[in-house]
């Protein structure tokens, strides 16, 4: 009987370790980081890069998810998103994105998702 009981309680324990693995990736934020760089690999400070769900918004510039500026090493974070593609805006001046891999892969949940994005 108090091997059951033990095998009992192990396995109580270990189902509460599972789902509390899982309840913690469900209340971390999906991120995004996008490091922009130019056409030489360096990094580029003040682009403005925008976000679209979708395909038909991104190419009209239209329901912007978010627009954040890079900062002194080329980054921008986008917080909570949900974990679906996007479609990405980067532009400086006369550089941007166009035709450089504006979509990304579907995000992971609850990590940081990181990608480069080259302008020109």
């Amino acid at each position: 009987m108090k091997k059951i009981t033990t095998l009992f309680v192990g396995l109580i324990i270990i189902g509460l370790t599972i789902s509390s693995f899982h309840a913690q990736a469900e209340f971390l934020p999906t991120k995004l980081r996008i490091t922009v760089v130019d056409e030489l690999g360096n990094i580029v400070e003040g682009a403005t890069i925008t976000l679209y769900k979708n395909e038909a918004d991104y190419r009209s510039n239209k329901n912007p998810v978010q627009s954040l500026t890079t900062d002194k090493k080329g980054r921008v974070t986008f917080t909570d998103l949900e974990p679906v593609s996007y479609f990405i805006d980067a532009r400086k001046g006369d550089k941007n994105n166009d035709g450089k891999g504006a979509v990304t892969a579907p995000l992971l949940e609850g990590k940081i998702n990181k990608l480069n994005t080259v302008i020109e």
